[in-house]
């Protein structure tokens, strides 16, 4: 697997085959789920065959990810392709509702991680409690963010960072600036 992910590393077959994994789900799961043959997942996320528009809003549903996540693979240079992102070329990821926007760092998805850049606009505030299975670390870049993590509350800035190990989680950025933080999350989400 190495192998193909190193000969191509940035399609959209390796990422499906990461969130998938990401979620616990077997090729078996999954092709239920979607109501496919085992075959023809097989096939995808090898990219040997290529889903529809239909495929891909089921796939982003079984995922739990927002369709845009399974568009947007770059076009690098050959030689920069699984190393290199240049800031041009990030491929937004989430819906960008709520004043946050989220931008892949990784070259994709298919390390044990991600790196996001999120900018929470001024008066941002996530809807509701979050909690999800993983391990995110982020650092803010600068802006002030208000958390809550578990029953505790927090006021981040410049230079801080912290750590959410699957708590129920809530962000706001009641402030008159946008915050930038990057974040770490183990396995990837998106």
């Amino acid at each position: 697997m190495l192998h193909d992910v190193l000969q191509n590393p940035q399609t959209l077959g390796a990422d499906l085959r990461a969130l998938r994994k990401a979620r616990g789900l077997t090729l078996t799961d999954m092709a239920e789920a979607l109501e496919r043959s085992v075959g023809w997942l097989s096939q995808v996320e090898r990219d040997k065959s290529e889903p529809t528009i239909s495929d891909l809003r089921r796939i982003a549903k079984v995922l739990e990810v927002p369709m845009s996540m399974l568009f947007g693979h770059s076009a690098a240079p050959e030689d920069e392709q699984g190393y290199i992102v240049r800031a041009g070329a990030r491929r937004q990821i989430g819906a960008s509702e709520g004043g946050l926007i989220e931008e892949l760092l990784s070259p994709d998805l298919t390390d044990d991680f991600e790196v996001v850049h999120s900018t929470f606009a001024p008066g941002a505030t996530i809807q509701e409690i979050t909690t999800r299975p993983t391990q995110e670390v982020a650092y803010i870049v600068s802006g002030r963010l208000d958390l809550r993590i578990g029953e505790q509350a927090f006021s981040v800035g410049p230079g801080d960072s912290f750590r959410i190990r699957g708590e129920a989680h809530h962000w706001a950025n009641p402030y008159d600036e946008p915050c930038v933080a990057i974040w770490v999350i183990a396995p990837p989400v998106y």
